[in-house]
């Protein structure tokens, strides 16, 4: 039963925009994937906020070398819960305490960017929106709520950097009945400044998440190069066969 109320509030509250998607999703900027200075500190970010409850447990710290850090720098600065670079992405947080404090263990983050894939945008763009979207709700548990992720159990970690905002929201005509009326968003009231501004913030935020993006699949970048490089061979090769086609049949009628 508790499922099923929960399912109807998100319905509810999607319902708002128009689409059971949920609310636009914004576009992630995708030049930060090959970015290494933005890379580095997604990472810096990942192992300070979010790793003290989320696991990665499919990513050891060393493949970071890739992000152009030695294993030195690794070890000094981003292993804070391993003792050799050579280990996996671990935490302490036993996963029934996770369920008890937050009514759902946190899950690991090793392919989140790729799980959050829709119709609506990438999982980067889902995680890019929903970093940029808590607000304050004093009805919750943890205080917070989320735009993309209605009612859900993860307070706003990075709350320092953005400072608190409040959603406001209003009453408007249903589209589909103009007797009736929905609740809308209408944007956000800023309560508190945080340490960053909003494009800082807005940076940082897609710092994580091309770090995220890159930690689903660390070959990405090189397989999108290798597979540019094929399809030039391909065009290449096609038009020279085309030619000795065309010069081995020329005198046969």
């Amino acid at each position: 039963m508790k499922k099923i109320l929960a399912c109807l509030l998100a319905a509810l509250t999607f319902s708002a925009w128009g689409s059971e998607a949920g609310p636009p999703l914004d576009r992630f900027p995708k030049q930060r994937l090959t970015d290494l200075a933005a890379l580095q500190n997604g990472a810096k970010l990942f192992v300070n906020y979010c790793l003290n409850c989320h696991a990665a447990a499919s990513m050891r710290y060393n493949r970071m070398t890739e992000l152009g850090l030695t294993e030195d720098q690794i070890k000094k600065n981003l292993v804070f819960a391993a003792e050799k670079v050579g280990e996996t992405m671990k935490v302490s947080l036993d996963p029934k305490q996770g369920k008890d404090w937050f009514g759902a263990a946190p899950p690991d983050l090793s392919v989140i960017a790729r799980s959050r894939a829709s119709g609506g945008g990438s999982g980067a763009d889902y995680l890019y929106t929903y970093m940029r979207t808590f607000y304050r709700d004093d009805t919750k548990a943890t205080g917070w709520n989320n735009l993309v992720f209605p009612s859900v159990a993860m307070p706003h970690v990075l709350w320092e950097l953005q400072g608190q905002q409040r959603a406001v929201f209003v009453e408007a005509p249903d589209p589909h009945d103009p007797k009736k009326t929905v609740h809308m968003f209408n944007g956000f009231e800023t309560l508190t400044k945080g340490t960053l501004d909003k494009a800082a913030y807005d940076g940082a935020v897609a710092d994580l998440v091309a770090y995220l993006q890159w930690m689903g699949e660390p070959a990405q970048n090189q397989r999108i190069r290798i597979g540019v490089w094929v399809l030039v061979f391909l065009a290449v090769f096609t038009v020279i066969a085309w030619r000795l086609n065309a010069a081995f049949w020329k005198d046969i009628k």
